[in-house]
């Protein structure tokens, strides 16, 4: 008989590793004395196993289908597959097979939430008030992602912007595609405008408009977040939505400002510009105004007029909406 393992703790026997792929206890004892005693046959190993013959072949046959042994042939009767092999052929089988259990369990969540909403259609939204509640959302929501994320960047910036950046740039470094959609006026602000390039280097696809109509992170295109209240003196709370029409009505918001959006991005290839006129040329995409696009460069109005003056003369363009259409077709923007 083989040896059963105990914990020592407890002193109860731990669970054979065989479990795992399937295979019973006295499988496995079998097994081991088909691979001990090849040519010994059914009745020697059920003399082995001390099993009567009739248990020895029903294991057998169980054996044969987990692919542990290999049928009889011209050669003699039931042999074993090298381990190696059977085992590794065993743990991929159960791979694929829990893979479509995880796929099953999705489908079937979702069937089990719309259930819910049907029995209490409260369960729908979910309030989460004060900091610590809405960035524990924010957490459970960006681990939870699986293909996309988007949302809406815009003032004001009530919540340390750190914590959302880390778990976007963890999100982006799973693959998951974030695009992202920043107010032109909260680009104002270089910490923020940093923050957004910084995204964009991780791999966001970042977009810009004059202003964004409020606050909201979509994921998967089923859940929510979006802010109810805020005040300067910190008391706010944000709202989670759950798969619903509410969720797929966001969505589309989503995507009809992302159509409408300008790209933030790289200004230009390397050598096409100098540093601060892919700066220049990235702020003017942001929509941006003047004045707000002086401060970014550490210039006066005058300078910054005459440095787009300047563009607009390399590129052939009579207005500042020539010069963003054909630095866009040259790819600066």
């Amino acid at each position: 008989m083989v040896d059963t393992a105990y914990d020592t703790a407890g002193q109860t026997p731990a669970a054979s590793p065989w479990a795992a792929v399937g295979v019973s206890a006295f499988d496995e004892l079998l097994y081991r004395a088909v691979l001990n005693q090849p040519d010994a046959g059914a009745a020697g190993w059920a003399l082995l196993t001390g099993a009567s013959p009739a248990r020895v072949r029903e294991a057998c046959n169980r054996l044969l289908t987990l692919g542990l042994l290999q049928p009889p042939d011209s050669m003699g009767g039931l042999r074993a597959v090298d381990p190696r092999v059977a085992i590794r052929a065993l743990i991929r089988r159960r791979e694929t097979e829990s893979e479509l259990l995880a796929a099953t369990a999705e489908e079937m969540a979702t069937a089990y939430e719309a259930g819910l909403l049907r029995e209490e259609p409260s369960r729908l939204v979910e309030v989460a008030s004060g900091e610590g509640a809405i960035a524990a959302r924010l957490e459970e929501m960006y681990a939870r992602a699986e293909h996309e994320v988007c949302l809406f960047d815009t003032p004001p910036y009530l919540a340390p912007a750190a914590p959302q950046v880390d778990l976007q740039a963890d999100l982006l470094s799973r693959g998951i595609v974030s695009r992202g959609i920043y107010a032109a006026t909260g680009l104002e602000d270089p910490k923020v405008l940093s923050r957004a390039l910084r995204m964009v280097e991780l791999g966001e696809q970042a977009r810009v408009l004059p202003s964004v109509p409020l606050k909201l992170l979509v994921v998967d295109g089923c859940r929510a977040l979006l802010p109810l209240t805020a005040s300067v003196a910190g008391g706010y709370c944000a709202v989670v939505v759950w798969h619903s029409a509410v969720t797929e009505a966001l969505q589309k918001l989503f995507e009809l400002a992302w159509q409408q959006a300008t790209p933030l991005g790289q200004a230009a290839a390397e050598g096409e510009l100098s540093e601060s006129e892919r700066t220049l040329t990235r702020l003017l995409a942001a929509g941006m105004k003047d004045e707000a696009v002086a401060r970014h460069l550490g210039v006066s109005l005058r300078t910054l007029r005459r440095r787009v003056s300047e563009l607009q003369e390399r590129l052939g363009a009579a207005s500042r909406f020539q010069l963003g259409m054909r630095a866009s077709q040259r790819g600066w923007v």
